[in-house]
């Protein structure tokens, strides 16, 4: 238990102090008492009425003075809450080596499957969006609960030249800050992933902790509850590093869950004609086959180091999946990691209503043993 204000505790001083008064009073009276000549005349004219019912009422009341205490420096504990209504933002590759086939039919056919299978079991009040990434990021469906319009999306993915992972948290990051205001949104030069240009810095993950507006501090682990997952199969090939954007998701208190998608050993990349937004050329790999090809073929595989540094920085998961069947198994399993999570709740209300009970219960016990003598 941490509390808000730990200076007011001292008002629980006051308890000690009241008990001391309390005890010194009764003895200073018993000193006082009169002295009679027959006790048993004494006995006679007095109730019969336990010792201990007459400190009952006072030692409720001392127990209220405590709770009120307590309550006024707004004690708060950990507790884990689910996460019912929260949004998933699903960041998706679409970059040209999602047409690899060595997840077959090929790579973006098989996220489309298991996309389309991660929408249809949400629950109906869970918001989902859709941003889409090669060479540059857009949201190209907001968080909505309107599963239908996501899975239209999924569907008309086209590819295109590119892998800017960095920039699809950036923009993922936007989607979110539109439904939480507690959310700053990253900046919109860097989001945008159209220029090389220097980029931003990210919040201090040692500063204090930030004004609601900018988010929690990745230092306090107290997160939002919308999430991202980013699926690729590549690594960043220009704009903001996923790193960098990372420290920015953290800074917003956002996790980030990022699935590296394909095998080591990509083949040759072959897209339908939907998938290569109506170009009728599609077979366009067949001079790099397996892992020949630019830069030895490291833009068709994932950049599992960089992903999971992602994943640690903001407090996620990284998750690997070699094929369809592993990758459905992952988004499956992801409610798993991201339903329950730790927040502070604060307990002084229960404490206030907690001592109001105590003065009433004091005061029944008052009425009631002064006036019905046993």
């Amino acid at each position: 238990m941490s509390f808000a204000w730990p200076l007011l505790l001292l008002s629980l001083l006051l308890v000690p102090a009241l008990l001391a008064g309390y005890l010194w009073s009764g003895r200073r009276r018993r000193r006082q008492a009169v002295t009679y000549s027959s006790l048993a005349l004494i006995k006679a004219a007095r109730p019969n009425r336990s010792a201990w019912r007459r400190h009952v009422p006072f030692a409720l009341i001392l127990a209220a003075l405590a709770c009120l205490g307590l309550a006024g420096a707004k004690p708060q504990i950990t507790t884990n809450v689910p996460t019912t209504g929260s949004s998933v933002i699903l960041a998706l590759d679409v970059s040209g080596s999602m047409c690899a086939t060595d997840v077959q039919p090929n790579r973006l056919s098989a996220a489309q499957t298991a996309v389309r299978d991660f929408i249809k079991t949400q629950e109906s009040g869970t918001r989902i969006g859709v941003v889409a990434f090669s060479g540059f990021a857009q949201l190209t469906v907001a968080p909505t609960t309107d599963h239908d319009e996501l899975l239209r999306a999924v569907d008309s993915l086209t590819t295109g030249r590119g892998t800017t992972i960095g920039a699809a948290i950036l923009k993922s990051l936007d989607a979110i800050a539109q439904i939480n205001p507690n959310v700053a949104p990253a900046d919109a030069d860097a989001s945008s992933g159209l220029t090389d240009a220097p980029s931003p810095t990210p919040s201090d993950p040692s500063a204090p902790s930030p004004s609601p507006s900018s988010g929690a501090a990745p230092g306090t682990r107290s997160y939002a509850p919308e999430i991202i997952v980013l699926l690729t199969d590549g690594a960043n090939t220009r704009g903001i590093t996923p790193v960098e954007a990372a420290k920015v998701a953290a800074a917003r208190g956002v996790r980030v869950y990022p699935i590296g998608f394909g095998t080591s050993n990509p083949t040759r990349m072959v897209c339908t004609a939907e998938q290569m937004g109506g170009n009728s050329f599609e077979n366009f790999g067949r001079g790099f086959p397996g892992n020949r090809g630019p830069g030895g073929g490291a833009f068709l595989r994932a950049d599992e180091p960089t992903l999971r540094e992602v994943a640690a920085t903001t407090g996620g998961t990284y998750f690997s999946a070699k094929g369809a069947s592993q990758l459905q198994d992952v988004l499956a399993d992801l409610p798993l990691h991201v339903q329950i999570q730790k927040r502070k709740a604060e307990v002084s209300v229960a404490l206030a209503g907690f001592a109001a009970i105590l003065v009433l219960l004091s005061v029944g016990a008052a009425v009631r043993w002064s006036t019905f003598p046993n």
